[in-house]
């Protein structure tokens, strides 16, 4: 939830931070974490960071270390005392992580001035960042505003959901967006992120005319996915839409069941190679650069 400090900075709810990563865009970037997702995602790696806690308590009894206490009906993490044994997880009806915290503009600042020089940019990722769309505004502006920061680029690994009036609010202080695109019919996209594809195909079209599509990312589920149709070759409606974005960097994500909870448990993970015959169809028909990851 994005609020303002008593300065009158804005604020985030942030699951976690990682000084360095070499996976969340090009170069070593910070990725910060934004807690909070709008999609409903069964095979969801991260599904901790989808809900918002609502203090129901129901975590803190559970808490081997003591770490989390409820104080004026609010529960309250102490990071000092976690072990991160994870058993507040478990026990939330929400999949809402109460360890987290809020981060100002300013406190985020401090940080890329402190890893700067080993730095490429900034991801913002989630959960799903643009749920606290006033927050990323804010500190893309801020860092685009600072001469010793400005030389850092400013992405966005996003759902795909928000829409135009948002994307125009951030596309002035955006360098690009990574997309995932989990599903191309409606019926099978709904099944995968509980949300339909109207937004997302809408957010990829926008920003591929706007030059900051950096990514799109295709997710293969064996048996659900319905990239392919049932020759083998890259669906006609998929390869139609994909020949108006343009020359966009494609990267294509197996399923895993690393992270996953619930129902998704129980579905095949992807091969290497049911992704290289994905990689081939879309080769095939012009499409590209494609990257694989490391199974």
């Amino acid at each position: 939830m994005t609020t303002e400090d008593d300065k009158g900075g804005r604020t985030a709810t942030v699951s976690r931070w990682l000084p360095f990563s070499c996976v969340d865009g090009p170069g070593n970037r910070l990725v910060l974490f934004l807690q909070g997702c709008n999609f409903r995602c069964p095979g969801c790696h991260n599904p901790h960071t989808i809900g918002l806690c609502d203090h129901c308590g129901d975590c803190v009894p559970g808490c081997p270390s003591g770490a989390l206490t409820l104080i004026d009906g609010r529960v309250c993490w102490q990071a000092a005392l976690c072990t991160h044994c994870d058993r507040c997880l478990d026990a939330c009806p929400r999949s809402a992580s109460p360890k987290t915290h809020q981060m100002s503009v300013a406190e985020v600042l401090v940080l890329l001035r402190r890893y700067g020089p080993l730095l490429t940019g900034i991801t913002v990722s989630g959960g799903e960042a643009t749920t606290q769309l006033p927050f990323v505004v804010a500190l893309f502006a801020a860092i685009k505003a600072a001469p010793d920061l400005a030389h850092l680029t400013c992405l966005l690994d996003s759902n795909g959901s928000l829409g135009e009036t948002g994307w125009q609010r951030l596309l002035p202080v955006l360098d690009g967006a990574m997309i995932d695109l989990k599903g191309w019919r409606e019926s099978v996209h709904h099944s995968l992120t509980g949300q339909g594809r109207e937004r997302v195909l809408a957010s990829l079209q926008l920003l591929a005319l706007a030059g900051k599509l950096a990514e799109l990312r295709l997710l293969q589920v064996p048996g659900r996915s319905d990239f392919l149709d049932a020759g083998g070759e890259l669906d006609a409606g998929l390869a139609t839409f994909l020949q108006t974005q343009g020359p966009v960097p494609i990267r294509l994500n197996g399923f895993r069941h690393h992270g996953v909870r619930g129902e998704a448990m129980g579905w095949q993970e992807a091969a290497m190679e049911e992704l290289d015959r994905l990689s081939n169809a879309l080769k095939v028909k012009g499409f590209g650069p494609i990257a694989l990851p490391q199974l």
